[in-house]
């Protein structure tokens, strides 16, 4: 879901939930990265965990491995 404001459109903030399904990972596993100061950059509203979706892409972009056509 997108918040249109200021003429910009703005993607909500997303879940760990929301972000274990994009990654294919389990919530525990985005837990433990957390602790261990690995995967997406995070932040907190009150307690609750929050990642920008912006960020999320980032790291995916990073864990990618270019494969094939290397001479």
């Amino acid at each position: 879901m997108s918040v249109r404001k200021g003429g910009r459109t703005r993607r909500n903030l997303a879940t760990p939930e929301e972000v274990a399904e994009y990654l294919g990972v389990a919530e525990a596993t985005l837990r433990q990265w957390r602790w261990l100061r690995k995967g997406p950059d995070f932040g907190t509203v009150g307690r609750h965990i929050r990642y920008d979706w912006d960020d999320v892409e980032t790291y995916w972009a990073k864990q990618k491995q270019q494969c094939g056509g290397a001479a």
